[in-house]
């Protein structure tokens, strides 16, 4: 989900008048109905109320359970487009529903039933046959609808099979480095590939039998929602807190990492530091939580199979009070079951906090000092006493001033967007009093967004680093700096290009007859459009870097643009009090060459040229092949030209490593860092265990990479250099007095 909201307050609707509580499955047409009026009076395309829309919604709620096309007949999306793809609007807005949903629910719920017998059936039997000629589609998105059982069954043959050779393949690839490594066989107290797999469909299944009437309707409203555009959103109560907690970095719980195992069990993946669970001291990596007692009452709620999201639910509440937990440990060889009770406190995501380093390089005279900071989202909070970005990135960009730093960089690769007030404050940090961003709402008014600040906090040489999954609030930063001519964008070919502006309601607010206020849950609606300053919209088109480097995300169709009922781009008049500065001051024609050189110099590049060519031939042919010795050897194939590199990296790397040291030190600047008389060295090494520690995965470790020369990825090295050249450039300017 991209995060891009500006949140406002719904006023209550008062109607004067009583009426009796409705029963549950009334409410949720209620809701229904309330949803719809709101997205028909309050978003921004105004769509007509008719069968178009109606078909939309048909759409979008099979796409919900049959994305991949491997569950419905032909015959019945025939039928229910026949009932329903021309009249499910009135049937939300005027008549009754809930029941055709659940109905159309309940056949998806047969089908996987039946699929999921169908693929033990096949298991048991074991007679599959992996040396043919045959393939099947690795995406099934734009297939068709089986036409028939038969046609059905041919299509979860060949996904089991593909399941099973996919299993199979990455055991033998995992295997292989093990001994490589000289470690042990890491599944060697693993499941067989069959009983994994069949694992894997059972938990499906078993998820899916606990679905309740308010999931159905979540469901249905997310799809009535999408409708509209990609980023209208029915939010339940849970899926509202969790929404607060992803902008605010912040929730109220236990401080625990989960993941759901094969068994159905909730596992302990990890502790937070100095977190609740962490200074109770009881809880252990591994435990497999089995219920949850959200007020450590003695009501246990059973967690089986339940979606992580449903289990945090229960685990989340008020500060201070207590949770149960009971949860299976191996004593001694054997499961015992144990109950413990962990108080409920405040923990803070620092992971996903705004840091920085400085890049010290040369001495004395010589002396240039480089800070990176990395935003990774525009966070807020809702009560206002917790962490926002603009308030941290102020604080940063202090001290990076009381360091005396020659240029910055803005980190803003996948940061996927945030508040609009955040952004609106952060990007006066770089430009002088004026506008940042123009919207424009439903009645087709401008309106602008400024900057207030009378000079800049930091207004020396700036660059920002963007990928595909910069979006939404990042946009609006980068595409600000840009046409100011303040920064120097380096990234991939475009960012995500989301030019759209959503505001959260809470639907109760507007509905006073109804009995439990929280089950109505909340709407995201798309109100505004954004523009830059200069009129053009991002939608769909993004921000297209100064700088362009080769990204993988190129092989892919990744953006905006590739979703499904999303809004156009379109154009308004460029902001009257825009005022830029001198584009050649950023010297991009020379920055581009010199980029251009190390680029086309860079190993790392190369090899990503030749793995972005492999992406797009395998997207393109959209086939994976069922038989075991091609699969086995596209495998070795793959593992000679990973051995290749991962020697020449090495070596690299090393010599690398041995420059940085010559070259700069590194200083960490995290938030706990502020206040120090000196900022501490950074050694190049991953801290997040200084966070969280967590179950040791012998997987996960042979999967592991090269760790970068110095803790520099090769998008960040460049971005450096870039700024290097940006401040050189710079200083000579102003010799010579070009810049003033």
């Amino acid at each position: 989900m991209i995060k891009f909201s500006r949140f406002v307050s719904a006023a209550a609707i008062s109607l004067g008048f009583l009426s009796t509580t409705p029963s549950p499955a009334a409410e949720f047409e209620l809701v229904g109905r309330e949803v719809v009026r709101m997205m028909q009076n309050g978003h921004y395309a105004r769509l007509p109320f008719n069968e178009n829309l109606s078909a939309r919604f048909l759409e979008r709620y099979l796409s919900t359970f049959d994305g991949e096309k491997t569950y419905f007949l032909k015959t019945e999306v025939a039928d229910f487009k026949r009932q329903y793809e021309r009249n499910l609007h009135n049937h939300i807005s005027t008549k009754s529903v809930m029941p055709i949903v659940e109905e159309i629910f309940e056949i998806y719920k047969s089908r996987v039933t039946a699929q999921v017998a169908y693929v033990h059936e096949l298991l048991e039997k074991n007679e599959f046959d992996f040396t043919g000629d045959r393939s099947t589609k690795r995406d099934r998105a734009q297939a068709g609808w089986p036409a028939d059982a038969v046609a059905l069954q041919k299509v979860w043959r060949e996904k089991l099979e593909d399941a099973l050779l996919s299993e199979f393949v990455r055991r033998e690839r995992l295997r292989a480095r093990a001994t490589e490594a000289g470690k042990p066989d890491p599944f060697r107290k693993e499941r067989s590939p069959e009983e994994k797999v069949g694992l894997r469909y059972n938990r499906l299944l078993r998820t899916l039998e606990k679905t309740t009437e308010e999931d159905i309707a979540d469901y249905f409203f997310s799809a009535v929602t999408t409708s509209y555009d990609p980023h209208s959103e029915y939010l339940s109560a849970n899926e509202m807190e969790q929404f607060k907690i992803d902008v605010s970095n912040e929730l109220v719980g236990i401080g625990a990492r989960l993941s759901m195992n094969d068994n159905g069990e909730t596992e302990i993946h990890g502790i937070v530091n100095g977190g609740p669970a962490d200074s109770q001291g009881e809880l252990q990596l591994g435990d497999r939580v089995i219920a949850v007692s959200r007020g450590n009452d003695g009501q246990w709620f059973d967690i089986m199979f339940k979606p992580i999201e449903k289990v945090i639910e229960h685990i989340l509440g008020q500060e201070g009070e207590l949770v149960g937990i009971r949860l299976k440990r191996k004593i001694d060889g054997k499961d015992q079951t144990i109950e413990i009770a962990i108080p409920r406190g405040v923990v803070t995501m620092k992971d996903d906090l705004s840091t920085a380093k400085i890049y010290e390089y040369g001495v004395g005279e010589k002396l240039t000092k480089l800070a990176v900071i990395r935003i990774p989202s525009f966070y807020f909070d809702f009560d206002n006493n917790g962490h926002r970005v603009s308030v941290d990135v102020e604080r940063i960009l202090k001290r990076l001033n009381k360091e005396e730093v020659d240029g910055i960089a803005l980190d803003l690769r996948d940061n996927t967007g945030g508040s609009l007030p955040e952004v609106q404050r952060l990007t006066g940090f770089f430009i002088h009093r004026g506008p940042i961003v123009q919207v424009k709402g439903i009645s087709g008014q401008i309106g602008e967004l400024n900057s207030f600040h009378r000079k800049p906090l930091y207004d020396d040489p700036l660059v920002l680093l963007t990928n595909k999954g910069s979006a939404s609030a990042t946009e609006i930063l980068a595409g600000a700096l840009q046409d100011y001519n303040r920064a120097v964008i380096v990234g991939s070919s475009t960012t995500y290009g989301k030019g759209t502006v959503q505001k959260t309601l809470n639907i109760s607010e507007f509905m006073p007859i109804i009995s439990d206020r929280m089950r109505a849950g909340w709407l995201k609606l798309t109100f505004q459009k954004y523009y830059r300053v200069t009129g053009s919209s991002v939608q769909i088109k993004g921000v297209t870097p100064d700088l362009i480097l080769p990204s993988l995300s190129d092989a892919y169709e990744m953006g905006e643009g590739y979703k499904k009922y999303a809004l156009p781009h379109d154009v308004i008049r460029r902001s009257s009090g825009f005022k830029p500065r001198d584009r050649q001051h950023l010297f991009i024609t020379h920055l581009q060459d010199k980029s251009g050189k190390r680029v086309n110099q860079d190993p790392y590049f190369k090899y990503l040229l030749e793995d972005i060519s492999r992406a797009k031939d395998e997207v393109q042919k959209n086939s994976v092949s069922l038989n075991r010795e091609v699969r086995m050897s596209e495998l070795k194939e793959n593992e000679v030209r990973r051995k290749i590199r991962t020697a020449e990296r090495e070596e690299r790397y090393a010599a690398m490593e041995d420059e940085d040291k010559k070259t700069f030190k590194i200083f960490r600047l995290t938030l706990d860092d502020l206040d120090a008389e000196l900022l501490p060295l950074f050694d190049g090494e991953d801290r997040s265990d200084d966070y969280i520690r967590e179950v040791a995965d012998e997987v996960a470790d042979l999967e592991k990479t090269l760790k970068w020369p110095s803790g520099v990825d090769a998008v960040k090295r460049e971005g450096l250099y870039v700024l290097r050249d940006l401040v050189a450039a710079t200083r000579a300017g102003r010799l010579a007095g070009i810049i003033k």
